[in-house]
């Protein structure tokens, strides 16, 4: 039995997030039809996180346990001939077999990508946030370094989360600007559910001058998720990176 540690690009417009569910079609299920398709086996895939419908992933890690003896090379090559084209796998290499994707996970980067303009892109649809008001990228830079260090990020997670622990260190967070596009950029040992969009809207909302930017330290000591912005739409979110310790690295 070997261990396979795979790396996943995805366009995520047309699936309801990574994990398979019942009635909709996810890039899990897409991603094991055509696995099953090459190898004969329906292995389980275990994937380094979940993401929302329509989010994106430059970047996605996800461990396979399997008896195939397919090489690592051939398998990258079988697999993106038979998906589709919004999946592709980027590298593919066996791994110790207690090797897990997501609990073996030391941080992950996320970026949001903004739209800046009061023209549309028919070539980015689904693929950014448009946002056609003017953006100051420096103050909101600014903003964004407050959300750096360790912290309860309660008021930025979505009601409906089942997870306890909500104490998260983020060790990068920065706004950039390239022409007509805004990208927020955030790491952290982890992430609450809707974190980055949360704290993407609570930006935009300091913008717009509903929240000040000195009140984002009393908001993140609050707890309190009603005093944060609003949840920013998905189809700017991406997972841009993941990170694992000692020889995964």
């Amino acid at each position: 039995m070997r261990n396979l540690l795979l790396e996943l690009a995805y366009n995520g417009k047309a699936y309801h997030g990574w994990q398979v569910q019942e009635n909709a079609p996810t890039v899990q299920q897409t991603f094991q039809d055509s696995w099953e398709h090459i190898t004969g086996s329906r292995d389980n895939v275990t994937g380094c996180s979940r993401t929302d419908t329509g989010v994106h992933a430059n970047m996605f890690c996800c461990n396979i346990r399997t008896e195939t003896p397919l090489e690592c090379e051939k398998l990258v090559t079988a697999l993106n001939a038979v998906l589709p084209d919004d999946i592709a796998v980027r590298n593919c290499r066996e791994v110790p077999y207690e090797f897990h994707a997501r609990y073996d996970c030391v941080s992950k980067e996320y970026i949001y990508r903004i739209l800046n303009s009061p023209v549309p892109s028919p070539f980015l649809n689904g693929l950014v946030w448009q946002y056609k008001y003017p953006l100051d990228e420096k103050a909101l830079d600014r903003c964004a370094k407050h959300f750096i260090g360790r912290h309860d990020f309660s008021a930025f997670c979505s009601a409906g989360s089942s997870v306890e622990d909500t104490i998260r260190t983020v060790t990068a967070s920065q706004v950039t600007r390239l022409g007509d596009e805004v990208v927020f950029r955030i790491e952290a040992n982890g992430f609450l559910y809707n974190m980055v969009r949360i704290i993407t809207g609570t930006l935009i909302a300091v913008s717009q001058g509903k929240i000040k930017e000195e009140n984002i330290p009393a908001i993140i000591e609050s707890k309190d998720r009603s005093l944060a912005g609003p949840t920013a739409p998905p189809q700017g979110l991406y997972l841009n990176k993941v990170s694992y310790g000692g020889e995964i690295r």
